[in-house]
């Protein structure tokens, strides 16, 4: 998820009401072209303008892997898709799962102006798109994976809806664990350090917690909060 910039005002694209709440896909003119934006129940979650934020989630996870052959990644949230795209240009991830909950993202993805960013990853064959709910897959699926990351909220401290709330609590942190390999790497994004979730991730069980941070224009860094199940 990246900052939203100062740029002329936005027009809406798309905006659809569901399950969750509302969301709205809107375009803005950049100086590099237009910038698409997400915005979800009235509040920013990402845009188009730039991209490390996804880039170094998972880059971060993948080294943190320390080369392991094969491994495979569940990414919450398509999103814009500058993650997935980013699994699909590493040629080491065998398997991508990418768990998305909105049927309207999803289609900005497939035919409508996200495709520019993500049409090359969802046609790798190693891609797959499920159309769930991240937390409750979490807790139902009997699939593991070797990296989980996570980019579905503005941070464990500023979730999207409170649904989501529950991913960061001990037992959906039991959750993530139970859905990750011994030694796998769970990353997840944030637009600001929070120690309490580095404290839960600790009490949790997870090993090797640490917080990599992303340089923004203004204001407090981005961060990844990593951490590993145990062997």
């Amino acid at each position: 998820m990246e900052p939203l910039s100062h740029a002329a005002a936005p027009r809406t694209l798309d905006r659809r009401s569901g399950p969750y709440g509302e969301v709205v896909l809107r375009e803005r003119g950049g100086p590099d072209g237009d910038i698409h934006e997400i915005i979800a129940n009235g509040c920013f979650l990402m845009d188009t303008s730039d991209g490390r934020s996804e880039r170094l989630l998972m880059d971060a996870a993948y080294e943190a892997l320390g080369g392991r052959p094969d491994p495979s990644v569940l990414i919450g949230g398509l999103g814009v898709g500058f993650s997935l795209a980013r699994a699909a240009a590493e040629p080491g991830w065998s398997r991508i799962a990418v768990a998305e909950r909105e049927q309207a993202i999803i289609d900005w993805h497939t035919s409508g102006p996200l495709e520019r960013i993500s049409a090359a990853a969802l046609a790798d064959p190693r891609t797959t798109v499920l159309h769930t709910d991240l937390v409750g897959h979490l807790h139902n699926t009997s699939d593991t994976y070797d990296a989980l990351c996570l980019d579905i909220d503005n941070g464990p401290d500023w979730t999207v809806t409170e649904d989501n709330g529950g991913l960061y609590s001990p037992v959906g942190l039991a959750a993530c664990a139970r859905c990750l390999t011994p030694g796998g790497v769970l990353a997840v994004w944030s637009a600001q350090p929070s120690r309490n979730f580095e404290d839960s991730l600790r009490n949790a069980g997870f090993s090797g917690v640490r917080t990599e941070e992303i340089p923004v224009a203004r204001g407090v860094p981005d961060v990844v909060h990593l951490a590993v199940r145990p062997a």
